[in-house]
């Protein structure tokens, strides 16, 4: 009798589930790593795609557009200038006219709408009656359209039988001749700044309090039992404290107040015209650029205006938030 070894069976094939059970762990890996790595992307592309498309392509053209001869009504005469449009700012009346316009507006409305802001704020932070009210009252100018009330503080300033020179006169100034505030700069200046102070008081007061309520009350104890009162808490423990709000209004401020626009604009009896007044008395820079751009229709020098404004912003906006964060305490 012979002993035949039988061939070992053949092997099955795998199951299907089984191979599928095998390559799920496979598909959740991709789609793990796709999810924590590619879709936070895909979330935030659409802001930078239309960042891109509004924000950055108009700078670069900007840039494109000032060193070119660009005229609206000669469209034969193009080409590029170079650093020609830049050159004629240096000797440019009307810009040097506007740059000071531009300044002395926005020191008399940058700095007492902050200071008066924080004093707000700290008022605001205490326990009143109706906080609430107080808070939504504070907000209201700013959430008011700037063309209605650029409209009414037009017509307070007005010349004759204008609130400003009827409470001018209570104090016996102005009794014979009314003022016009539109015929001077300094007071054209101070009624557009007044304008640009009661709007964004209360939108700064609002910032500061929120700021401020998050310093803890043990602070303030501790320096009232040193013997601190309310006025040097305020500059000794609040406004160190609250510094990067501080710098943030500051920076913020800056940028709008060296791109007034809509008010001086609203100020003048004949809006179109974009002149600041008779003689220019308050044509700030913003004006005088769409002043040069739509109405004398060369837009290669005001592509170079806004260029000059806008690197005028960022030093200043740097030396404003360099001296408030020495002035809060800072180091760096």
């Amino acid at each position: 009798m012979s002993l035949t070894r039988s061939a070992p069976p053949a092997a099955s094939p795998e199951p299907a589930q089984r191979r599928a059970a095998k390559s799920a762990p496979k598909q959740r890996n991709w789609l793990h790593r796709f999810d924590n790595k590619r879709v936070p992307y895909l979330l935030i592309s659409p802001f930078f795609l239309l960042f891109a498309i509004f924000g950055l392509f108009p700078i670069v053209f900007n840039g494109i557009v000032a060193l070119r001869n660009w005229r609206l009504d000669d469209p034969t005469l193009t080409g590029w200038a170079g650093l020609a449009n830049f050159e004629k700012l240096i000797h440019d009346e009307a810009f040097w006219n506007a740059l000071g316009n531009t300044f002395g507006i926005f020191i008399l409305a940058t700095v007492p709408q902050l200071l008066i802001a924080l004093m707000v704020a700290n008022l605001l932070n205490r326990k009143l009656r109706g906080n609430t009210w107080w808070r939504v009252g504070v907000l209201l100018p700013y959430v008011t359209p700037v063309a209605a009330s650029t409209l009414v503080f037009a017509v307070f300033f007005a010349r004759d039988n204008g609130m400003a020179n009827w409470l001018l006169s209570l104090v016996g100034f102005g009794q014979d001749t009314p003022l016009d505030w539109r015929a001077y700069k300094w007071s054209s200046w101070i009624a557009i700044a007044t304008m640009v102070n009661w709007k964004w008081i209360g939108y700064n007061a609002l910032l500061y309090l929120s700021a401020m309520q998050s310093i803890p009350k043990d602070v303030y104890e501790a320096a009232a039992v040193d013997g601190a009162g309310p006025w040097r808490q305020l500059w000794r423990i609040t406004v160190p404290m609250i510094q990067p709000v501080l710098i943030f209004t500051v920076v913020l401020s800056t940028i709008g107040g060296l791109q007034l626009f809509n008010e001086p604009m609203l100020f003048e009896e004949n809006p179109a015209a974009a002149s600041g007044g008779s003689n220019g008395q308050w044509q700030t820079i913003a004006q005088l650029i769409y002043k040069v751009g739509w109405k004398d229709l060369n837009l290669g020098y005001a592509a170079a205006m806004s260029w000059a404004l806008f690197v005028i912003i960022l030093i200043v906006a740097a030396l404003n938030a360099l001296a408030t964060n020495r002035l809060g305490g800072g180091r760096r």
